[in-house]
């Protein structure tokens, strides 16, 4: 065999590897989990309830519940991708001191939650129990916050249903796009499992979208929130953090003072209501 035919077969064969790998293990560095046992208890300062959910296919979502007295409504926190909810439960205080009962999930295979993990199944899951939040709150006192990879799947369920807003905190375009800035070099198209088309998702939505991202994020970088604002510039709002990377917005106090803002402020919220009211139409994906 010639030497340069030699080569180019070690090159193929090769990259033919990487891309087997690629496959097999993405989902492993996607995903972070901390597993919990059944018994483990959950402990914080603020007054909660700890909920599961049985799901048609066998699995369980364990789910953290806080509610506080004269409650405005809820936010339905959409996690990252690492630990379970023992850990995130602590981004509860940052929404209760502004008035808000706290509700999030632990995705299958973190914490106490089981069952097999999709993407497809993880929207089901996320769309199960938005719907029994709306047996215990009115959908207009309902706030949808994703956070990071949650971010894409906070946009799906957004665009499924009709909260009172969209909170999209350091936000990722797509899941093609993030995973590209580190693998561009492999087809990845192809290869990933999970699309989560945040970009897609976002033009579906028809409630006030907010989007925070911090100017120094290297992880997911401000130009894809940018992006997605500019998917959807009549009906989003871009705040950018200028100081802040991607794990520290809650350590500046302009993060907390926009989102109180946000939050509270129901004339300026009807406005943009009736401002989207005029802008927006359904549009298919």
């Amino acid at each position: 065999m010639e030497p340069w035919l030699k080569i180019i077969l070690i090159i193929l064969g090769s990259y033919t590897a990487l891309c087997v790998i690629f496959y097999f293990v993405h989902e492993f560095f996607m995903f972070h989990p901390e597993k919990l046992p059944r018994n483990f208890r959950y402990k914080y300062p603020f007054p909660f309830e700890e909920r599961n959910f049985d799901m048609e296919d066998g699995g369980l979502i364990n789910a953290i519940h806080f509610r506080i007295p004269n409650t405005k409504g809820v936010v339905f926190y959409v996690k990252g991708n690492s630990r379970s909810i023992k850990g995130w439960g602590k981004f509860a205080r940052d929404f209760v001191s502004k008035g808000y009962d706290f509700f999030m999930i632990d995705y299958r295979g973190f914490g106490k939650s089981k069952g097999k993990r999709t993407e497809e199944i993880m929207y089901n899951d996320l769309q199960h129990v938005y719907k029994w939040l709306t047996t215990q709150y009115p959908e207009e006192d309902i706030i949808i916050y994703g956070r990071s990879i949650g971010s894409g799947f906070a946009a799906r369920i957004a665009s499924w249903n009709t909260p009172k807003m969209l909170i999209l905190d350091s936000p990722y375009y797509s899941m093609l796009t993030q995973i590209q800035r580190f693998a561009g070099f492999l087809p990845v198209k192809w290869l990933l499992t999970y699309q989560v088309r945040t970009d897609l998702f976002i033009r579906k939505v028809t409630c006030p979208v907010f989007i925070i991202h911090g100017r120094k994020d290297r992880l997911i970088p401000f130009k894809a929130g940018k992006a997605l604002h500019e998917r959807v510039p009549d009906h989003s709002i871009l705040f950018p953090v200028d100081e802040a990377g991607h794990n520290n917005l809650p350590s500046f106090p302009e993060y907390h003072e926009f989102l109180y803002n946000v939050m509270n402020n129901n004339e300026y919220l009807q406005n943009f209501k009736e401002k989207i009211k005029e802008i927006v139409r359904p549009k298919s994906l």
